[in-house]
């Protein structure tokens, strides 16, 4: 599945010496500015977007580091609502405004896959796993996705979401302080994993841990060199390839231990297994959809229990759920709080709780800093006057529309009450027109179950790092294209468990 070559030249460089690694990433840092200075093409042609002011690579570098702040200069510097660059010998434009965005959204020949293969690099690499698949193997994937999502399936993860919540919250004591980017991301892998993967790996803390250090190695490595020179042996594709091949190990020896059992568990590993798929497609489905899902949930979840810290909107959570354990749980029976929320049924948790939807909504539109990527893969397009051509690279940010004060006034401000935009694709928190997000479904399910955790489990407020309460939340860090996180050290929960039992 690995060339060897390159997997042994990842295990020598990691062994290598400071003097080593220096020298290759001078070479590297070469060949970019080689390859960089006088890329972009003489002038424009008619009906085409400007360029983006700036005659070399290390102009559009800030793409990689400080995305929202570069798209926003861009549009700044240019005057225009779409701009081009060139990233090495691929044309990119970028697009903004009504018209565009609906453009974007409808047009059947900008191809998702493209886009994101090309523009992202913060997913694991491997040929005919997660790259290079055929169109049949994707949309199995898809479906695969969602047969997760049954009503039978998801019914079924809701009481092992709420044992991992149970598990991992008693971890944090009885009273204390922690980053919820941190620890709510941590519980949120952690979900992931027992969603998206199989009970060996959910089951056991020291592999989730494994899994997250490696995906965060290969978060941290993704850089101008990996996007834009994907074949050369640099430091942070040496480290990226060797944190890849050590998750797609840990996969196959949990696939192996399944088989070799012959013992059949309620996960997705077992339906997988059950359909009879292809090795590469199981693997391909774990490996990717475990970032995937933990990335966006996860930042989701850190966002969602930080803005109801000190929020009016925290006592109408708990009063909604408070209301469905009315509902649907026996007064008479002596459970712990997670066994009493594994009770309410999934239908009840989809349909009873337009608090929880109204949050979870209004947190994907404020901290979730998504730039949508797309292929032209059809014939030139013209969108607002300008020719986007064929096989050009277009991208649409999210804060177009999710940060317009013409659309939603103060647009900072976390506001769950929020009237919808009327506009064409006002919202896009899940996508919008032919291209949306296939895992939704579980995702509200794992938002909800854990929100209902925190809000019932523990009393909290935000706190700074002296421990004094904060006057108001941080501001999602849309810089930070994986996560949002604000400045480190700015905002903590001082939190104390309730009366009831985890």
């Amino acid at each position: 599945m690995y060339t060897v070559g390159l997997q042994s030249a990842a295990d020598a460089f990691l062994l290598s010496s400071l003097k080593a690694q220096v020298a290759l990433a001078l070479l590297i840092l070469f060949i970019l500015l080689f390859f960089g200075f006088g890329s972009q093409k003489d002038g424009a042609v008619d009906g085409a977007p400007v360029f983006l002011p700036g005659s070399h690579l290390l102009a559009i570098t800030p793409f990689f580091r400080r995305r929202f702040e570069f798209l926003n200069n861009g549009f700044h510097k240019t005057g225009q609502s779409l701009f081009q660059f060139n990233m090495l010998r691929e044309t990119v434009i970028v697009v903004s405004g009504e018209s565009a965005r609906k453009s974007f959204f409808a047009n059947k020949h900008f191809d998702l896959t493209e886009g994101f293969k090309m523009l992202s690099g913060a997913i694991p690499v491997v040929k005919g796993v997660t790259s290079n698949l055929q169109t049949k193997r994707i949309a199995q994937i898809h479906k695969r996705l969602s047969s997760v999502q049954r009503n039978e399936h998801l019914s079924g993860l809701i009481a092992p979401i709420l044992e991992d919540c149970r598990r991992v919250m008693e971890t944090w004591g009885a009273s204390g302080t922690f980053d919820p980017f941190e620890k709510i991301y941590e519980l949120l892998f952690q979900i992931t994993v027992r969603s998206l993967s199989c009970e060996e790996l959910a089951d056991d803390p020291v592999q989730v841990a494994r899994l997250k250090q490696l995906y965060d190695t290969l978060d941290s490595g993704t850089t101008p060199a990996t996007v834009l020179l994907p074949w050369l042996p640099g430091p942070s594709m040496l480290k990226k390839l060797w944190a890849t091949k050590k998750i797609y190990d840990i996969i196959v020896r949990a696939i192996d231990e399944r088989e070799r059992s012959g013992i059949s568990k309620p996960d997705t590993l077992q339906m997988l297994l059950d359909e009879k798929d292809e090795r590469l497609v199981i693997v391909g489905f774990i490996l990717g959809l475990l970032v995937a899902g933990a990335r966006a949930t996860g930042t989701t979840a850190s966002w969602l229990i930080t803005y109801l810290g000190d929020h009016d909107s925290k006592d109408e959570v708990i009063a909604e759920v408070e209301q469905l354990l009315a509902n649907h749980v026996s007064p008479n029976v002596s459970y712990s709080l997670s066994q009493q929320l594994s009770s309410i049924p999934l239908e009840a948790w989809e349909s009873e709780t337009p608090v929880l939807d109204s949050l979870i909504r209004e947190t994907l539109r404020i901290a979730q800093p998504h730039t949508a990527m797309r292929r032209n893969l059809g014939p030139d397009v013209t969108i607002d006057g300008k020719t986007i051509p064929s096989g050009a690279y277009v991208l649409y940010p999210f804060s177009d529309v999710h940060l317009n004060p013409d659309v939603y006034p103060d647009p900072w401000r976390f506001d769950p009450s929020r009237e919808e935009a009327t506009v064409p694709f006002g919202y896009v928190g899940w996508g919008g027109g032919k291209t949306h997000c296939l895992g939704q479904r579980l995702a509200r399910l794992e938002l909800k179950l854990v929100t209902s955790m925190m809000l019932l489990g523990f009393r909290y407020s935000l706190v700074d790092k002296k421990g004094e309460q904060l006057d108001a939340p941080p501001q999602p860090n849309w810089n930070d294209i994986l996560l949002c996180r604000p400045e480190q050290g700015s905002c903590y929960l001082k939190h104390e468990k309730s009366m009831l039992s985890l």
